[in-house]
């Protein structure tokens, strides 16, 4: 990513090692809205990828990835900032069976509370875009991973690079793009979900899952058409 722009500013909770000269770091927690708005002042896009990454009591998901998004929404409106990217995740449709071919159009089925929050941060964006005029493009990431470890993953795998790809294309996508939702996946043969079409995201994915299937016990096993159902567990809670 860093070639690929004149400045790149990096923000987290915690120090950062910057690597090259147009690198910066910053110390920012996202629930802090005068910090992420002064954070954000000149620049010309926005990749949010912070908050909690996996299931968590919804207290904590709305605290981290609910409200900081809407902090990082409100303060690219201020600053008049043209495009937000807002990493979502293919958890909001993860209740849809393995059968079930998944296109970005289709109502959402969150597995958990973390894809209801990945929601909910889809539903800011809509907003955003609607209201204010930002644009606003959520991909939703599959299994981000250096190489893919489970069978599933022959289909649902992201590649490193095809991330890069996919966040790039989503960052300089055409302005007449308002607001638009694409499957951020590598090009598995046993992929379930849709690539964003190229009018959406100027991206074709390069990789394929099935060249590590060597690698993964049960490759060669016909996929469950439920194994996308998660397990009938409660959701978690702080209490």
């Amino acid at each position: 990513m860093r070639r690929e722009v004149s400045r790149l500013v990096l923000l987290d909770r915690v120090p950062l090692r910057v690597e090259v000269a147009n690198e910066v770091g910053q110390i920012v927690d996202l629930r802090d809205a005068t910090a992420v708005e002064a954070a954000l002042v000149g620049a010309d896009a926005v990749l949010h990828l912070g908050g909690l990454a996996d299931e968590a009591p919804l207290e904590h998901l709305l605290d981290a990835d609910v409200l900081g998004t809407q902090h990082v929404l409100e303060a690219a409106r201020r600053a008049a900032i043209p495009r937000v990217v807002l990493a979502s995740s293919n958890r909001v449709s993860g209740f849809y069976p393995v059968a079930h071919h998944t296109g970005p159009q289709e109502p959402v089925r969150p597995d958990g509370l973390y894809g209801v929050s990945k929601a909910a941060i889809e539903a800011l964006g809509r907003l955003y875009a609607d209201k204010f005029g930002v644009s606003v493009i959520c991909p939703r990431i599959g299994s981000f991973e250096e190489a893919p470890t489970e069978a599933l993953h022959l289909a649902t795998w992201l590649s490193p690079r095809d991330a890069v790809g996919f966040f790039l294309a989503a960052l300089t996508a055409p302005l007449s793009t308002r607001f638009a939702t694409a499957y951020a996946v590598s090009a598995n043969t046993r992929r379930f979900w849709e690539l964003p079409a190229e009018s959406e995201l100027a991206y074709t994915p390069i990789d394929n899952a099935k060249a590590h299937a060597s690698h993964i016990t049960d490759a060669d096993v016909p996929a469950d058409p439920e194994a996308r159902r998660p397990a009938r567990t409660p959701c978690p809670s702080s209490r």
